[in-house]
């Protein structure tokens, strides 16, 4: 497996991408999923009242999914422990609602795989500070067709509040995002057409 290690405003040490090395290698190895690669960026914050400064990102690249995590502690060390501690259980999730997951007596068919960079692209910030009140941040994001399922799989991987995708019945674009009080919602367009 292909592990790509930085440090974002600070050096990584070879030490430190050694040990991020065999931490991720570690984590991943019982689960035998091919192809799969790793991103791990590794950051300081730099304001002293945090008490938790040590950042560890770690991104999974998996037939078409994307895992990923982000835990803060006092040490980078133990940082990079926890994060590869969660990637396990998000394997471990990914291995049995995707791989092991049975659909109407048929073996689940993988989703098509996403555009990668789009997605990860999503942060871009494409204009400039705006008055309140105003728009003042527009994302870019490339739909992926899914069906409803592997929607809920892929907002459950990645840890987001919402995830928007085209859906593979209907090619309408769909958002689906998590409820406060639990659960899942779905947001479907109603198209109406007027009468002439």
């Amino acid at each position: 497996m292909e592990i790509t290690v930085t440090g974002r405003k600070m050096t990584v040490s070879d030490a430190l991408r050694a040990y991020v090395q065999e931490k991720i290698s570690n984590s991943v190895k019982v689960f035998n999923i091919s192809p799969m690669t790793a991103e791990v960026v590794l950051r300081k914050e730099r304001n002293p009242a945090n008490p938790k400064p040590s950042v560890a990102e770690v991104t999974l690249f998996t037939k078409g999914h994307i895992i990923r995590t982000e835990e803060a502690e006092e040490d980078m060390y133990a940082a990079i422990d926890v994060a590869a501690a969660k990637v396990e259980r998000q394997l471990r999730k990914y291995k049995t609602k995707v791989l092991e997951k049975r659909v109407g007596g048929k073996k689940h068919r993988e989703p098509a795989p996403a555009d990668l960079d789009g997605l990860l692209k999503a942060e871009t910030d494409s204009s400039e500070d705006l008055d309140e009140g105003r728009l003042v941040r527009v994302k870019e994001v490339d739909l992926v067709v899914l069906t409803e399922e592997e929607a809920l799989i892929q907002i459950d991987l990645l840890g987001h509040d919402f995830f928007m995708y085209s859906d593979s019945t209907d090619g309408l674009t769909n958002v689906i995002y998590r409820r406060r009080d639990g659960g899942y919602g779905l947001l479907r367009p109603r198209i109406e057409r007027l009468e002439e």
